[in-house]
């Protein structure tokens, strides 16, 4: 395993929308652990495969409630309901949060690592999360979500 740079917002990559995996292979499980390193290591709740600068439709999230690391490959978003706002902030652009405007309860489909689809349910921050990270499969950031911007005084 390897901790991977994370790409910064205004690197292309981020507004590019990524392809299908269509091979779960030995790549596959290679770029997966390497994200979780990644994400360990920048002590974040998800990464998604173009923030390392691959454009595939594979994000991970790790709550930190001890049941590790979720892995998504090729994830759809099926169902989206009721409406939260709060805290977001993203890898790709240390040191800026806002307010968005998000779904408090999604439903996904996506696949594990060796192609086996899965039905993952979130609500409230793992709600976010998914919508987060499958945002990054499409090349759009979390400030086109954003309600208002904070100021470094408003997080203390």
């Amino acid at each position: 395993m390897a901790i991977r740079n994370i790409v910064k917002e205004g690197d292309g990559i981020l507004g590019k929308k990524c392809r299908p995996v269509e091979k779960f292979d030995r790549r596959l499980h290679i770029l997966l652990d390497d994200m979780a390193e990644t994400l360990a290591d920048a002590n974040g709740a998800g990464l998604a495969a173009p923030q390392v600068g691959v454009l595939r439709r594979v994000f991970i999230m790790d709550f930190g409630d001890g049941k590790g690391v979720i892995e998504a490959v090729n994830p759809r978003i099926v169902e989206r309901r009721g409406k939260q706002e709060d805290v977001e902030g993203c890898l790709s652009s240390p040191g800026e949060y806002g307010i968005t405007r998000r779904p408090r309860r999604v439903k996904m489909v996506a696949q594990d690592r060796f192609g086996k689809e899965f039905t993952f349910e979130g609500e409230d921050l793992s709600a976010r999360c998914v919508c987060h990270e499958y945002d990054h499969l499409d090349g759009i950031l979390f400030k086109q979500h954003v309600v208002r911007m904070l100021d470094p005084e408003d997080l203390a």
